[in-house]
């Protein structure tokens, strides 16, 4: 009852909760009278809502039942899979119980069996217990005669007699250790025996490179000996893990210890190496590194033709003589690096390390390569001790490549103010010499540190290119100073435009050979820390130097845009003849610009535009009269399409008349005759260039001279009312295009006078 009663309260609350949400609903979609026309509509509409609802409603709660439904019958099934389990276990736990009886019957059977087992163990071994002597005997002769196979199959037999017995003792009565030191005293020589054949087997493995030359059947016989004595111990301890017990001298670990053996002997070859001191010959780092590649190289060819054949297959050999030379070689080369070294020594040691080592000369020879990947040996000398010898290399690097990279920009310096032109590529781009003298320089040391190794050229590259962004910033400013000298005199230097495009062209050859270097010497284009830091200073430098001549050509058409929208230049001016005739001749020599670089097209286009349209708002002239304002308003649109025309001839064809249609609109608003329809034009005009502002229409309507202060103030008031938002508009023309404060105070005097006259 309590759950039936909280659910109709909640149902209560949720009714309430629905029905203001339909009466929110319903209000706002009948909030105009309009609306209301539409009610049968709204109602059909929330009518298929509700019932769409009310499906999926029903879909979902079929579901659920679904659900429920398949998880009662699944637990129904695993309530009596758990009743046939209990079933089974009662079961299995009734047979145990009446086996425990036959298992305590069969205890005597059991000690019986360990009593057969003793005496079956005694019989079998006792023809050996009587001739121990004899046989300790006949094996010390075999092994001072070096016949170890038939010395170890009889101290195999000893050894087993003893740990039979031994074993048969501890199984009857672990703890009675009488008898059991008196079998291990009776086979007290036994142990002896085996230490002498391990002295005579490490004997023959410490000569093996001489023996296996000489008599391999020798090393075969030391291997095998040695590999049956790994599976006796296997055997051994699987069964002390059984039993505990384990016989005296077990493990014997003789793998383990031939290769310790064999490591003592890789390490004492090569330290025997060194025949000459510093002292006695200056070439003594020399001549003790070609000594250890040649025993080295010798040794394992050695190895791979005739030892190999001695060996198990499992045991790798050339493997892991590959790792005992190369471990070898790495503690000596490592002793040798802490040696206080000097410079050529430091350069013949990691050449040595880094190059040779690794070379067809070394461990790289044919005859070895096919058998390993020598990419898989590790470091001869630990990367910091390497970054250690580096370093001083590094440090003389930097110092001369910064005096290297000074000493080529003050010769380039030099011949920016020669008289005569730079010099062009095969596709007749203006350049100089610098990036080719600087890039020769950064060949010629990436070359060397190549020889070197594959990390320590990747770190001269970096530090090249670090360098070469301390390098660019100087650069750039050389650029700026040779402007700035320049406008100090604008006739010197006489190629200040070849030199200033040859600039701009370095900062692409420089990324092209940036980008090529990085392609030889680094291992995959990833960018570097110092990348987008030289990108920056070059595209800045190529920037700077475009705007430098951008301000050379608007210097010298400062004259003739001064003309425009004057008196002169409407009685009949030329100046945008010259404008046109003087733009052109400069982008004639600004061709010689590469691609990457050469937008200075469309600025200068922008920027002659803009300048025209600031010509307009400085209110150079105020038309008198209709025919004035027709002459020009035609002027203007004469003198757009002549801009049209030079910049689609400047650009092969590009779009170029978005800019100089603006200089068409505005005379639009100049030409036309009927004042009363001055506010469509104008808001034509806002349309097009929703960028104009207020002082802008302010400006053009004093130029055109016969509107009223009234129709001003009713064009700017209904405009700023329906002005159209700038929002996602490409590209703005009259953001930059100021008007002269003049302008602005009388604007607002005039826009006083006018407001004071409406509130009368």
């Amino acid at each position: 009852l309590m759950l039936l009663n909280a659910c109709l309260v909640v149902m209560e609350e949720t009714n309430r909760e629905a029905v203001a949400t339909a009466v929110q609903r319903v209000a706002g979609m009948l909030q105009r009278s309009d609306q209301l026309d539409k009610v049968e509509q709204y109602r059909r509409r929330e009518a298929r809502k509700k019932a769409s609802v009310e499906a999926r409603l029903k879909a979902a709660i079929q579901s659920q039942l679904d659900g429920v439904r398949t998880g009662l019958s699944q637990l129904h099934n695993a309530l009596g899979d758990v009743k046939d389990i209990q079933n089974s276990l009662a079961d299995v736990s009734k047979d145990w119980r009446q086996s425990i009886n036959t298992i305590e019957n069969l205890k005597d059977v059991k000690d019986a069996v360990v009593q057969h087992s003793q005496l079956a163990s005694a019989v079998e071994n006792l023809k050996n217990i009587f001739s121990v002597p004899e046989i300790v005997a006949d094996t010390q002769v075999l092994i001072e005669q070096a016949e170890l196979l038939e010395a170890h199959r009889k101290l195999m037999d000893l050894e087993c007699s003893r740990d039979d017995l031994m074993y048969e003792q501890y199984r009857m009565d672990s703890k009675n250790t009488h008898d059991m030191n008196l079998i291990r005293n009776y086979f007290g020589q036994v142990q002896g025996l085996s230490d002498d054949l391990a002295k005579q087997l490490w004997m023959v493995l410490q000569r093996a490179m001489g023996t296996v030359r000489r008599d391999p059947t020798m090393l075969v016989s030391v291997v095998r000996i040695i590999e049956r004595e790994e599976k006796i111990d296997r055997r051994m301890l699987d069964r002390k893990k059984q039993t505990g017990f384990i016989p005296p001298g077990r493990p014997k670990s003789w793998k383990e210890k031939m290769f310790e053996v064999l490591e003592g002997t890789v390490t004492t070859r090569i330290e025997g190496s060194q025949s000459v001191t510093r002292e006695a010959d200056k070439m003594w780092m020399v001549r003790l590194l070609e000594i250890t590649r040649k025993y080295v190289l010798d040794d394992l060819i050695v190895v791979k033709n005739l030892m190999v054949q001695c060996f198990p297959p499992h045991y790798n050999t050339l493997d892991r003589f590959l790792k005992l030379y190369h471990n070898a070689v790495s503690m000596r080369v490592q002793e040798l690096a802490a040696e206080d070294l000097e410079a050529n020594e430091i350069v013949s040691l990691l050449t040595w390390v880094l190059n040779t080592y690794k070379s067809v000369e070394m461990m790289g020879h044919p005859e070895l390569l096919t058998e390993y990947d020598i990419n898989l040996m590790g470091p001869l000398l630990p990367q910091e001790v390497v970054e250690a010898l580096l370093s001083k290399y590094v440090q003389t690097f930097t110092s001369n490549i910064t005096g290297w990279l000074r000493k080529a920009l003050e010769t380039d310096k030099k011949d920016w103010f020669k008289e005569t032109e730079p010099e062009a590529d095969q596709d007749g781009y203006y350049q100089t010499t610098l990036p080719a003298i600087v890039f020769q320089m950064f060949e010629q040391n990436l070359q060397v540190a190549a020889q070197i190794d594959e990390t320590f050229k990747e770190k001269v590259l970096k530090l090249c290119l670090k360098q070469m962004n301390s390098f660019l910033i100087r650069y750039r400013e050389e650029v700026i100073a040779y402007k700035e000298d320049h406008l100090k005199d604008r006739q010197l230097p006489q190629c200040y435009v070849q030199y200033m495009i040859a600039i701009i062209n370095n900062c692409h050859t420089f990324k092209e050979s940036i980008s090529s270097l990085k392609r030889k010497y680094l291992k995959s284009m990833e960018q570097t820390q110092n990348d987008a830091a030289i990108e920056k200073t070059l595209n800045d430098v190529a920037k700077d130097g475009c705007q430098f001549l951008l301000d050379e050509v608007f210097l010298d058409l400062e004259q003739h845009l001064n003309e425009l929208l004057t008196r002169k230049w409407l009685t009949g001016s030329h100046a945008v003849d010259t404008i046109c005739v003087t733009v052109e001749d400069y982008f004639n020599d600004f061709a010689k610009i590469k691609k990457p670089f050469n937008t200075m097209t469309s600025e200068a286009h922008r920027r002659v535009v803009v300048e025209y349209i600031k010509a307009v708002m400085q209110k150079r002239i105020s038309f008198k009269n209709a025919d004035e304002r027709r002459e020009g308003a035609e002027r203007m649109i004469k003198e757009a399409e002549q801009f049209k025309f030079l910049f689609r001839k400047l650009t092969a064809g590009e779009e170029t008349d978005r800019l100089c249609d603006a200089i068409a609109a505005i005379a639009e608003v100049f030409k036309l005759t009927d004042p009363s329809l001055l506010y469509l034009e104008v808001s034509t005009l806002v349309s097009k260039y929703p960028d104009i502002r207020e002082e802008h229409i302010v400006a053009l309507l004093a130029v055109r001279g016969d509107a009223s202060r009234d129709m001003r103030q009713m064009i700017i008031e209904t405009l700023n009312q329906n002005k159209p938002s700038s929002a996602g508009f490409i590209q703005p023309i009259f953001k930059d295009i100021t008007v002269p404060t003049v302008t602005m105070t009388s604007m607002s005097s005039s826009m006083a006078a006018t407001a004071n006259k409406l509130l009368k």
